[in-house]
């Protein structure tokens, strides 16, 4: 599981004395127990990993928007901290699949639902992100079930 990972990496930042990796770890942390928290009175709660993985996508996003706006604003040392938490939360993401491993799955998909224009989009990205929400980008794989539906 990514939560015992992240736990021990933690504990060998702490031997270590690596500061800046045990802070971007304990924040990781942080926010897993907020989405804990926030899940607690929720009907049903995804699966541990799924959970764990949504809010490491959502750090990296907020993170790579930062890097952007810091050297907009000419503020390269608070960019340099950014980019270092980054490396620090994409370690304990899952590999991502290629393009073409997404667009055979969309393929799959589409074929199953009987998609056939872009109308139907929710059609294919609600199962895609049901099944394999945690190894694809939603937002790339949005675009390519776009264009597969455009070109169907």
């Amino acid at each position: 599981m990514i939560r015992d990972t992240l736990k021990t990496a933690q504990i060998a930042a702490m031997k270590t004395g690596d500061k800046p990796r045990l802070a971007a770890l304990r924040l990781i942390l942080a926010k897993v127990k907020d989405r804990d928290i926030e899940l607690r009175t929720a009907s049903s709660v995804p699966d541990d990993d799924a959970l764990v993985v949504d809010v490491l996508q959502k750090m990296v996003k907020q993170r790579r928007e930062s890097i952007t706006l810091y050297e907009a604003g000419g503020r390269q040392e608070l960019a340099d901290i950014e980019r270092a938490e980054l490396a620090v939360i994409e370690e304990f993401l899952p590999t991502r699949l290629a393009d073409d491993a997404v667009r055979v799955i969309i393929a799959a998909i589409i074929a199953e639902t009987g998609a056939s224009g872009p109308k139907d989009m929710g059609k294919v990205i609600a199962p895609l992100k049901a099944r394999h929400g945690t190894e694809i980008d939603i937002a790339a794989a949005s675009a390519l079930v776009k264009a597969a539906l455009a070109g169907a």
